[in-house]
């Protein structure tokens, strides 16, 4: 189990899972409805110090005061890489974590010296962007409902994501996700919407992307919310990208999907080797 910080940011504290390692420390921010428990397994691959806020409204960072967005959410983690050494270090943001990341290397290039975008990061075009808002809808309806401790792990181990890949490490997420129960799940609904609305047609990302990048490679998972292909990039969308950015380091990662580019070892060794190709 991770260690827990907590970091003064604009509104109170924020709650950061910080695992052990050695060598260069790891930024890692995770996605819209998530929270710092995403990270168990990239931690054990790349057995690095890893920091992984939860993002102000999830997991512990929940009761943290709004406004959030992009700006507020990147605002916060530049707080703590600065209390965690202050030094440039690599960021890993997956899904909506990967715009968080894009925003402050943009904004504090000072603090950031790479970027691992894991199926986030990158704008969805217009043709995308329906897409994308719809299929947040039936997680936002899972926010607002009530559940027994079992019964939130019955909704993951259920869910078409996790049918391969239900383990110790996606039930702790499960419970870490339901502080109380019964209970609601730790997200604040109302947050989430306005950040999924920020992400996509917010100004704060837009402007990043004109502003010079650290290198960045960036990793798109070959399924998507509920293990549909081809996932949240289509690869005409990712080929556009490459031609785009000629310097972006594109790799896809197979046998994943959006969740589980993150909570399996298959996925997690990608990131890891990703980190560690940024030195």
């Amino acid at each position: 189990m991770p260690d827990a910080l907590d970091v003064p940011v604009a509104g109170g504290t924020l709650r950061v899972a910080a695992w052990s390692g050695t060598g260069a420390p790891v930024l890692a921010v995770h996605g819209i409805t998530s929270s710092s428990r995403t990270w168990p397994f990239v931690a054990d691959a790349l057995d690095r110090p890893v920091f992984a806020p939860d993002l102000r409204g999830r997991g512990r960072s929940n009761g943290l005061p709004g406004p959030a967005g992009i700006a507020r959410h990147a605002e916060d983690c530049a707080a703590v890489v600065e209390a965690t050494g202050g030094v440039p270090l690599i960021v890993v943001g997956h899904s909506t974590g990967g715009f968080v990341a894009t925003v402050l290397a943009a904004r504090r290039p000072d603090l950031v010296r790479g970027l691992v975008l894991v199926d986030g990061g990158l704008p969805f075009p217009a043709a995308d962007e329906e897409a994308t808002l719809a299929g947040l809808q039936p997680i936002k309806e899972r926010l607002r409902a009530t559940y027994t401790r079992e019964g939130y792990r019955d909704w993951f181990r259920g869910h078409p994501a996790f049918a391969r890949d239900w383990t110790s490490e996606a039930e702790e997420y499960a419970d870490y996700d339901l502080p109380e129960a019964p209970g609601r799940p730790s997200a604040d609904p109302e947050v989430v919407e306005s950040d999924q609305i920020d992400m996509v047609h917010g100004t704060a990302f837009a402007a990043a992307l004109e502003k010079p990048m650290p290198p960045r490679v960036f990793l798109h998972a070959s399924r998507g919310f509920t293990d549909d292909p081809p996932g949240l990039y289509p690869q005409a969308t990712v080929d556009a990208y490459a031609a785009r950015w000629p310097d972006l380091d594109i790799r896809p990662v197979p046998d994943v999907n959006h969740y589980t580019i993150v909570l399996s070892r298959r996925g997690a060794a990608a990131i890891a080797q990703a980190v560690l190709d940024l030195g």
